[in-house]
């Protein structure tokens, strides 16, 4: 039986943590059932930047030496599909222009909770006002996978990079898929933002790898381009382009993720909810609360649970006009959707 007009609906979830003085953006479970998460250093006093969640508690990872001397502002964590942990460094405080060698892909294995492989940012396939926002592994393709990587600046880029190399390059950049719509507006819990300008955020693969979803943050378009095209160097952007398709209104979002029967889930963060797009392209709502402000990153784990970080940014002061309206906790959260997550080949290491 459907709820009626009005009501808050979807509002069985789980908490399964709460974080007092820092704010998460990036959540992710590895198969083991680990959970791990982002504190970016957007002018908080942050101590360290990527923690694992052991018994209710928040714990530098993978310690706190790397988290103060390596580490500069760790927007995502992702699992790969072997099971190792991605650190996707923004290498920039405050959403300032990065820090030279600041930004970089992280990699470790939790079998050892050592970093086993860091990838700098090609300066080359950013531009000084370039923040990495997340990340998503194919190890199907090439002989050591690929990584794609989101550039939320307001004109907005897909970032490629080979992962046998480490060579990156930009696609799409400033493309109307991958762009901050000129003079968007959102309508957060009711409240007008006019402030909002970030470019491509949220971001899914297909199940079969053939399509990578994408949507700008500012924005409320779903969009996927052809995988083929993005990894094919001899391809100039138009023809890369000519494979964008256009799926329509979806509500504004941040966070994207997907799973193998070809669902997208998509964090609609005006109205405090969580939807999913199913194969056949019909919308549903998943989750949806007063207490959502701000549902910001997606990770579906092999327990079958979605997670979901909230963490009240339209009340922090760079998204609130310099004002603090934030009360703590932040939370993860996460709901059962019955799903399994996407892990796209192996590679022998």
């Amino acid at each position: 039986m459907s709820s009626p007009l009005g009501s808050w609906v979807g509002t069985d979830y789980a908490v399964v943590a709460e974080f007092g003085a820092m704010m998460p953006t990036g959540v992710t479970v590895t198969d083991e059932g680990r959970l791990f998460v982002s504190f970016p250093r957007w002018g908080d006093e942050v101590p360290y930047t990527v923690a694992e969640v052991v018994k209710g508690e928040a714990v530098p990872y993978p310690d706190l030496a790397y988290n103060t001397g390596t580490l500069v502002s760790v927007q995502s964590v992702i699992t790969d599909p072997e099971g190792h942990v991605w650190l996707l460094d923004t290498g920039s405080l405050a959403f300032q222009p990065w820090l030279e060698n600041g930004p970089k892909l992280v990699e470790v294995d939790p079998a050892t909770d050592r970093v086993v492989r860091v990838i700098p940012l090609d300066p080359a396939a950013a531009t000084r006002t370039t923040y990495l926002n997340d990340v998503r592994f194919d190890f199907s393709r090439g002989s050591s996978g690929y990584a794609y990587l989101t550039d939320c600046a307001p004109e907005g880029a897909l970032i490629v990079v080979d992962l046998a190399t480490g060579e990156m390059w930009p696609r799409l950049r400033g493309h109307k898929s991958t762009l901050a719509v000129p003079g968007f507006r959102a309508i957060v819990q009711g409240v007008v933002r006019e402030n909002y300008q970030v470019g491509v955020d949220g971001i899914a693969l297909g199940a079969d790898g053939s399509r990578l979803f994408y949507c700008p943050l500012s924005s409320r378009r779903l969009y996927s381009v052809a995988a083929d095209a993005l990894v094919d160097r001899s391809l100039t952007d138009e023809q890369v382009a000519a494979t964008v398709v256009d799926l329509g209104d979806k509500g504004a979002s941040d966070g994207l993720e997907s799973d193998t029967d070809g669902a997208v889930y998509a964090t609609a963060y005006e109205h405090s909810a969580v939807v999913r797009r199913d194969p056949d392209g019909r919308w549903s709502t998943l989750l949806h609360g007063p207490a959502l402000l701000w549902p910001d990153t997606l990770a579906l784990a092999s327990d079958g649970f979605l997670y979901v970080s909230v963490n009240q940014l339209p009340r922090t002061p760079l998204f609130n006009d310099g004002t603090d309206a934030r009360v703590p906790p932040y939370q993860v959260i996460r709901v059962d959707v019955g799903a399994h997550p996407i892990r796209l080949g192996t590679q022998t290491r």
